[in-house]
């Protein structure tokens, strides 16, 4: 198995690319261990005072891991305006975008309670989609790291993502907990949507019966098709693997068994700090660059402390408060819906410029 590719500078002079992304430690970091490491943490607070003892905040009752989970998934639904907003070659180029759809979703949510339900459904739903997309595009760049045509089996990688999330919610112990999100509409009197967990809750058992047999025979072919490929040189990117392996395991185990009843906790916290990395890997000169630092040798410490506090600031303020008002709510419905409306559409400029 090789770790590294040729390529050709302009000027002609052939370089090794790294199979990492920003490099191997940073990758193992950020990328690659924190499923492993969502677990462990899972199965370490499991029992403990904090996950289990209650207090008052805000006017509800919530436990400490609940509590620093909301701050931290917040925070890292936030960071999508470094991406979006501050970068100077993605901003000029879409401002309607960045700026009208943001305060048009917020309108709606403010004079509409359909607005509001359905965000608050999508939201949910979106978010499993988003994280599998996540995965996807990391094992993406491993691929073109390798060397390898990076448009090659893309289809099957994003089926793969896709089943190894999705699979394991509708069909596993958490399912209900997803689905009675529609419970909502009864707000707005749109009973026959709120039957939905019921219909699912019924027939649970039908739908892991089809996950397991058809997601079985995708794997199947999916390892059948790497493996041709494979032979034909395709050149097998290890760090690309690891992380869908480690992935698969974390979300079927979490998801479809949800052992310590930490899976929110597990699969949140690994998402979030993965996204972390990759905003900074991404964007860490931009940062520096509009906070005025970039002739200070401490610009790029600076700039991380910024950035971290900044966003953990605002997740602190969202989980607080968001209950609190139909204002905060509806700002923080819209920031969620943003950071996965602009982080698909970053990935696919960026894609584009490569």
């Amino acid at each position: 198995m090789t770790t590294q590719s040729a390529t050709i500078s302009p000027e002609g002079v052939t370089r090794a690319r790294s199979a990492y992304i920003a490099g191997p430690v940073y990758d193992w970091v950020f990328f690659l261990l924190p499923p492993i490491a969502s677990v462990l943490v899972g199965a370490l607070v499991s029992g403990t005072w904090i996950a289990d003892d209650r207090f008052w905040l805000a006017g509800k009752r919530v436990t400490w891991s609940a509590l620093l989970l909301g701050v931290v998934v917040n925070a890292h639904l936030v960071a999508v305006f470094v991406r979006s907003h501050l970068n100077p070659d993605v901003f000029p180029r879409h401002r309607f975008r960045f700026l009208v759809v943001p305060i048009a979703a917020f309108a709606a949510m403010m004079t509409s309670m359909w607005a509001v339900v359905i965000t608050t459904v999508l939201v949910t739903f979106w978010d499993v989609y988003h994280s599998a997309l996540q995965t996807f595009g990391l094992g993406r760049i491993y691929e073109r790291n390798q060397g390898n045509d990076p448009t090659a089996l893309r289809g099957l990688d994003l089926g793969l993502n896709l089943l190894l999330y999705a699979g394991p919610i509708v069909s596993g112990a958490t399912m209900l907990t997803h689905f009675q999100r529609f419970e909502l509409f009864e707000d707005v009197g749109a009973l026959f949507l709120t039957e939905i967990p019921v219909v699912m809750a019924t027939h649970q058992r039908s739908v892991a019966l089809a996950v397991i047999l058809g997601g079985g025979l995708f794997l199947a072919y999916y390892v059948l098709a790497y493996v041709r490929l494979a032979r034909r040189g395709h050149a097998v990117s290890f760090p690309k693997v690891f992380l869908l392996v480690t992935t698969g395991i974390c979300s079927i185990w979490a998801w479809g068994w949800n052992p310590f009843g930490q899976a929110f906790l597990i699969m949140n916290l690994f998402h979030a700090v993965q996204y972390f990395g990759l905003v900074w890997w991404s964007e860490r000169r931009v940062l520096v660059e509009r906070l005025g630092l970039r002739r200070s040798r401490a610009g790029a410490p600076i700039a991380a402390a910024v950035f971290v506090s900044v966003t953990l600031a605002y997740g602190a303020l969202a989980e607080i408060t968001s209950d609190e008002s139909r204002a905060m709510w509806s700002l923080v419905q819209t920031v969620a819906l943003m950071h996965f409306f602009y982080d698909g559409f970053v990935w696919s400029v960026r894609k584009r410029q490569i």
